[in-house]
């Protein structure tokens, strides 16, 4: 199965990009490189795409195990080489989950078979990168 995506230049130092599931994305260069800051930063989405890929298995494999939770967010951290081409040399993900009485062994398991076995775009990351994960219960 191939993904393929339309990248097109609109002026200035902003593209539009968009994809198999969403009209478009639009990104731009911060104003310290020409641009404008009027849209993402490419680097920064592969965070966002890390997040997002980790995320959905983790809601996922939470809703089969019927695991309660009111709130759930990633942050996640990337630091950049100082040699160019800058790359992301080590990622941190930190996890954080929100309820009353979490099932943190079940959360555990969830994380885990994210950062292990499911998430494409962490093994991704794992190809040039060194990534940290780190799960906060906070207990209502």
């Amino acid at each position: 199965m191939a993904d393929k995506i339309t990248t097109q230049w609109k002026g200035n130092m902003v593209f539009e990009s968009d994809n198999p599931r969403w009209p478009s994305i639009m990104m731009d260069a911060s104003k310290d490189f020409g641009g404008t800051g009027s849209g993402m930063a490419p680097k920064a989405m592969m965070l966002s795409s890390l997040a997002g890929c980790s995320g959905l298995d983790v809601v996922s494999v939470l809703g089969k195990m019927k695991v309660d939770i009111d709130d759930f967010k990633m942050i996640v951290e990337g630091e950049l080489t100082d040699e160019h081409p800058k790359y992301y040399h080590t990622v941190s993900v930190e996890y954080h989950f929100y309820g009353d009485d979490l099932n943190e062994s079940k959360i555990k398991k969830a994380v885990d078979l994210s950062v292990e076995k499911y998430c494409g775009v962490m093994e991704m990351f794992r190809q040039f990168a060194k990534v940290k994960t780190s799960i906060h219960y906070h207990n209502n």
